[in-house]
């Protein structure tokens, strides 16, 4: 099998897998399917779950893309390749449950082909996945961590430090000086090594992703709550569609490149809220989120 041919089939599957599990912890909530042709070439399936018993809105989408030049987002960091016709091909999820005390999370995997005239193919892996709560605990951010550390260990032991501080430089707020969430791993441009070592570590992310969330929603989506907490979940909404929209390179990437708009901002929580000049009580719950938004080693001790 080619390489794109297996990437291809590797990412299917884990769209079905991981659509399949959310709908299990759901209580067998259905995600609808939306077939897409992009025009300038490929195109891709979203599934989103809206609504549910646990999740307000789950969006999961495959897509495999081409182009003939790729766009300024993509060349920033590569500028020889620009005018150079592409394939991407990836898995990107966004999860907004609706209790507040069961994190955000979102992952993405990803694989790029750019073929620039009179050179040899050049091919990367990137993606990720990271956790954003609003009532964070000590308990669960280690677990997320610890999963993202096992999953990192076969690939050298300084695989999970350094994607750790890669996640923790990339979601972060510039304007407002706080990290999105708790972190987790990112990684991108990574062709070090043979294709076949690569190739595994971007399935070691996309198959841990389940292994890492999956445990925090079945601990907090019973969890009591009122209209204190849903309105301070919806504020802090605000602040994931701040990042999404101002700094997230695969939303540039996407709009700039031609892509299906409404896969594209499928990322965007259901319902909002912003308010200005809001300052949490403090001592507060709500003010002890703030602790949690700056790097930190989250196994240290």
């Amino acid at each position: 099998m080619k390489p794109l041919d297996a990437v291809h089939v590797y990412l299917i599957d884990l769209q079905d897998r991981i659509c399949a599990a959310l709908a299990a912890a759901d209580g067998g909530a259905c995600f609808v399917q939306d077939d897409w042709q992009r025009p300038e070439g490929g195109g891709g399936r979203t599934r989103v779950l809206k609504n549910g018993a646990v999740f307000e809105q789950a969006g999961v989408g495959f897509s495999e893309v081409t182009g003939n030049t790729l766009p300024a987002s993509a060349t920033a960091h590569r500028p020889e390749l620009a005018g150079a016709p592409w394939r991407a091909l990836g898995v990107s999820l966004v999860i907004h449950p609706g209790n507040p005390y069961v994190p955000t999370t979102h992952a993405n995997v990803r694989y790029f082909e750019a073929r620039p005239e009179g050179r040899d193919p050049v091919w990367w892996f990137g993606g990720g996945f990271d956790l954003t709560p609003f009532y964070p605990f000590d308990e669960d951010v280690r677990h997320w961590h610890q999963v993202a550390q096992h999953l990192c260990a076969p690939f050298g032991t300084a695989r999970y430090a350094e994607h750790k501080a890669w996640c923790d430089r990339y979601f972060f707020l510039k304007h407002r000086n706080e990290c999105r969430g708790v972190g987790g791993l990112f990684f991108d441009d990574l062709n070090d090594g043979d294709f076949e070592q690569c190739f595994a570590y971007q399935r070691a992310v996309g198959d841990g992703f389940l292994e890492a969330y999956l445990p925090l929603v079945e601990k907090r989506k019973d969890t009591p709550h009122g209209e204190r907490e849903r309105e301070f979940q919806l504020y802090r909404r605000g602040r994931y569609v701040e990042f999404n929209l101002v700094w997230d390179r695969g939303t540039l990437f996407g709009l700039q490149s031609g892509g299906r708009t409404e896969s594209i901002l499928m990322s965007l929580p259901p319902r909002v809220r912003f308010e200005y000049g809001y300052r949490p009580e403090p001592g507060s719950a709500e003010a002890r989120l703030a602790e949690y938004l700056t790097p930190r080693d989250w196994l240290a001790g």
